[in-house]
């Protein structure tokens, strides 16, 4: 099937300056991520960004870059600026890879598109899997959601969703002897949209539920839209947040090679 790959990247990251640019396994880290968005299988495959420097080096590369508007305060406001510049189709599946996600499975980003474009119900659709530990359960930084039984999401959360009464009914540590139900999912920010959905995605303000928990995508959900989750089986290899996240996934690169 079609759809198209939007890679968001900025220079400036406060936990590790020029982040896309560092070096993964001989290859910046951007060129690395747009490798494995190219991959996938995808029409086509662009970084969006807010610096001269990595459009140059994607260039280099024979990649395709475009320069959006430094203001952009998250993401999703960048690529609804690339869909607005290039004209896609209404009816274009664009699939979000942050520019931080140098090992996402490409099998991941085709298997995501295609959710979403078999499912007219939706305009938006993202990942989910299984949690590992309870710890990652009461974990504010481990996003939860639920899903109703065709598959969209209820809501996300930071806190544990859903709550188990009668299992926490003598306290959440007297809980933990196994590992938590398949019905706990753990949130992975891998996102698709129909491409007219992004840009009043975009023009929304804020919503009260999205403030209170920091996610986006309480947005959608606050204003009646659907969101398709997609389960995987085990969750993708880690991001780049931090020097100590750069330094692990250098590691598996090299172990990956043959």
């Amino acid at each position: 099937m079609s759809f198209t790959v939007i890679i968001p990247a900025r220079l400036a990251a406060s936990r590790l300056p020029g982040k896309p640019l560092l070096d993964v396994g001989g290859l910046p880290m951007i060129e690395r991520v747009r490798r494995q968005a190219v991959a996938s299988g995808a029409r086509r495959v662009l970084v969006a960004t807010d610096a001269s420097e990595i459009e140059t080096v994607i260039h280099s590369y024979g990649g395709e870059a475009v320069l959006t508007d430094p203001a952009h305060v998250c993401g999703t406001d960048r690529l609804a600026e690339v869909v607005a510049a290039l004209q896609l189709p209404a009816d274009e599946i664009v699939v979000n890879l942050q520019g931080d996600e140098p090992l996402m499975p490409p099998p991941l980003l085709a298997a995501l598109a295609e959710a979403l474009a078999h499912d007219a119900q939706a305009m938006m659709a993202t990942v989910a899997c299984p949690l590992e530990s309870w710890a990652q359960l009461f974990n504010p930084h481990i996003v939860k959601v639920v899903r109703d039984q065709l598959g969209h999401a209820l809501y996300f959360s930071r806190a544990p969703i859903p709550w188990d009464r009668a299992r926490f009914a003598a306290g959440a540590a007297a809980a933990q002897a196994d590992v938590p139900p398949p019905y706990w999912l753990r949130h992975i920010g891998l996102y698709a949209y129909r491409a007219c959905f992004l840009p009043r995605f975009s023009a929304w303000p804020a919503t009260p539920l999205e403030q209170a928990e920091a996610l986006e995508q309480l947005r959608v959900l606050e204003h009646g839209e659907r969101i398709r989750v997609i389960t995987s089986p085990v969750a993708p290899p880690p991001g780049v947040d931090t020097p100590e996240d750069l330094e692990h996934v250098r590691t598996l690169v090299r172990e990956q090679r043959p």
